[in-house]
């Protein structure tokens, strides 16, 4: 079996070791600052790459470590890796290079030695190019990391970032990655059955991601992953994936799942995205303060992200927000759980609930914590 390497954003490990567990019952991912190691096959790639919800990418290792003290020593051992699972002769790479404690410190030089270690192996100079995080036809990205004088080289599995779904082309003002609204669902501990109210939903990506979960859509159903051009590549077998998921669509699970905003023009984007990601028939949108949130009867979850300052506005009326949005937890959602994303203890606690807030994230390069407990 090869080795993978489900990258993740800081907080995420856990989670996304929680569904590398699920989808291979007989194995043991080892999470790790960064994302999750586990062991598999081409199949196993492809699957992970189609149903992960909280990794941001999926890299395959290239060979073992191999130690490299010198430029000569690096470009005859990474010539021995086999390129040619992966690569066509000739084709563009993108290299992102990290060094670490090591007599090879200029990651611009390590990429050039790459690429000649590249050609000698393939026989064919490799152009190599800059990639966008963000782009929808990225080239293929090769992930190569030197700590203490070892050398580990990765290539990307999923090209465009995980976390880009397709459903999302309209955005609010501070749009939540849909990894982390993936993740803040699952932290939460909903059952995928109970009803959820998100009543600050911006753009929609929670109950969208709720839905997706509730109904087991596949994050990456919609979309093409790097893996496709790679020349080991047999769609036969990638489409058996997605016969497996045909089956389990038929699922009558649909759970009442609640989203609302003050803002209606973020309702209408919300509404857009939930009709392109194939859910907006079991979401609820309406346009409410969150004063005005009409919860249906017996315990559920409340899932959200309220404003907390940094990106979208600032101001001392944050706190009776807060304030206010505890009040009415309290007076409507009683013995509900409840997960929320903030930045700042201080306006968690004018929510006054009783909340671990022991779970550290980032949301778009902000530090953030998701307060969770029983509203009471």
């Amino acid at each position: 079996m090869d080795i993978f390497f489900a990258v993740t954003a800081p907080g995420l490990e856990p989670f996304t070791a929680l569904e590398l567990s699920r989808l291979f019952p007989d194995r043991e991912p080892v999470p790790e600052p960064g994302g999750v190691t586990f062991r598999g096959s081409f199949a196993d790639l492809m699957r992970a790459n189609l149903h992960l919800r909280t990794a941001s990418r999926v890299l395959a290792r290239l060979g073992m470590p191999f130690l490299a003290r010198d430029f000569d020593e690096l470009r005859q051992k990474a010539a021995r890796l086999p390129w040619e699972r992966f690569l066509a002769p000739g084709q563009p790479v993108a290299l992102r290079v990290t060094c670490h404690e090591s007599k090879l410190y200029h990651s611009d030089a390590v990429a050039r030695i790459l690429t000649l270690a590249l050609a000698d192996r393939l026989g064919q100079p490799s152009p190599l190019v800059k990639t966008d995080e963000e782009s929808d036809q990225p080239p293929q990205l090769i992930v190569v990391r030197l700590a203490e004088d070892r050398v580990t080289v990765s290539v990307d599995s999923s090209g465009t970032i995980l976390h880009k779904r397709g459903y999302r082309l309209a955005s609010a003002k501070a749009p939540l990655r849909e990894t982390l609204a993936a993740g803040l669902l699952m932290a939460s501990g909903w059952d995928l059955r109970s009803p959820l109210l998100d009543p600050f939903c911006g753009s929609g990506t929670i109950p969208i991601e709720a839905a997706l979960m509730a109904l087991g859509i596949p994050p990456g159903i919609n979309r093409r992953f790097a893996f496709m051009d790679w020349p080991g590549y047999e769609p036969s077998v990638f489409s058996k994936q997605y016969s497996v998921v045909s089956e389990r669509l038929g699922s009558n699970n649909k759970p009442v799942i609640l989203a609302s905003d003050r803002d209606a023009g973020a309702i209408e984007m919300a509404r857009q995205n939930a009709e392109r990601a194939g859910v907006v028939q079991v979401i609820e949108f309406s346009q409410r303060a969150v004063s005005a949130i009409e919860p249906p009867p017996g315990p559920g979850w409340v899932v959200t992200n309220p404003p907390y300052g940094q990106r979208v506005r600032g101001g001392r009326d944050l706190r009776d927000l807060y304030a206010r949005f505890g009040d009415v937890l309290r007076a409507k959602c009683p013995a509900w759980q409840v997960a929320v994303l903030c930045s700042d203890l201080a306006l968690l606690g004018q929510m006054r609930l009783d909340l671990d807030t022991s779970l550290a994230l980032v949301n778009g390069g902000i530090r953030v914590m998701a307060g969770r407990g029983i509203v009471a």
